[in-house]
């Protein structure tokens, strides 16, 4: 009886809940956008995810729960990724030109799904390949930027990561023998591979020597290797070397994957309305794993 009367009053007490999906077609199929309502008259927040081809929205909680004050959160599964490819797989090999696209698309419908002229976005890893698409061509739509952990010249952080790999791995003849296999830029599904295998070991996810690892990251190559093949053709420093709409950089210390001082020396001579950068002392390239809340408080702080 106690367990029934706790479990009522907790119905009372507890709020609910004011998340919902869509399924609005999005380059021609179903793509699934969570849309975190926290209340009327809330700026909206687009979250780009990193991969290609995975998903921030199971865990988005854990990094969105001081920003839901704020804002209305807006997750998206982008195609061939997460709960968008349960519903429906592309039709077509994804291109950078072809998920640029579809990120305007999701622009245009959460402007008229929330009614709204403008939104921020955010962009992690990958996801800012498909952010600074927006800045570059639709700098009109968005109140900000926030760009975490971005990709502005990978080919030169691939460069940089691969010599530094060979560093840290010089008495290891296993990882030593695999990375003097890479050829930069990428000739082959296998060069990217090698080159994550031991950043991810060297990070202790000593899984990736598994034979499932190998499959499952080649696997995930047919997919999305012309795609990130032609990230490496990027170079903001080169093309974009001013933006239209303010823009927040956040980088974490110990990021590899995406070179920070790469990031930085970038930030230093862009040109924007606003702009400030962020550095992260206890992060890698996870930030939103790695110090979720102060992500959180700075970029609150910098729309109130």
């Amino acid at each position: 009886m106690k367990k029934i009367m706790w479990a009522w009053l907790f119905a009372l007490v507890a709020p609910l809940s004011s998340a919902y999906t869509v399924t609005p077609e999005i380059g021609g199929i179903k793509q699934l956008i969570e849309i975190d309502d926290g209340g009327a008259g809330k700026p909206a927040l687009l979250f780009l995810s990193g991969g290609p081809g995975s998903s921030m929205m199971n865990n988005a909680g854990a990094y969105t729960n001081i920003l839901k004050s704020r804002f209305t959160i807006v997750q998206w599964d982008q195609r061939d990724a997460g709960k968008t490819l349960k519903l429906n797989a592309s039709p077509v090999q994804p291109s950078v030109a072809l998920m640029e696209r579809d990120t305007y698309e999701v622009v245009q419908f959460l402007r008229k799904e929330l009614k709204q002229e403008k939104i921020y976005a955010l962009g992690s890893s990958w996801g800012n390949v498909l952010g600074f698409s927006l800045v570059r061509n639709h700098p009109e739509l968005l109140h900000a930027y926030f760009a975490v952990n971005p990709v502005v010249s990978q080919l030169a952080s691939e460069k940089e990561l691969l010599t530094i790999l060979k560093v840290h791995f010089k008495d290891n003849a296993v990882a030593s023998e695999e990375l003097n296999r890479v050829a930069i830029p990428f000739k082959a599904d296998e060069d990217l591979f090698y080159l994550r295998k031991w950043l991810f070991y060297r990070d202790g996810k000593t899984f990736v020597t598994s034979d499932d690892f190998k499959k499952g990251f080649l696997g995930w190559s047919k997919t999305w290797s012309p795609a990130w093949n032609q990230v490496m053709h990027i170079d903001l420093p080169a093309t974009l070397p001013s933006v239209d709409c303010p823009v927040y950089f956040f980088v974490g210390k110990n990021d590899i994957q995406t070179s920070t001082h790469i990031t930085v020396a970038y930030f230093e001579k862009l040109r924007a309305p606003k702009k400030a950068l962020y550095v992260f002392e206890k992060s890698g390239h996870q930030i939103h794993q790695d110090e979720p809340e102060r992500l959180q408080q700075l970029i609150v702080q910098m729309v109130e």
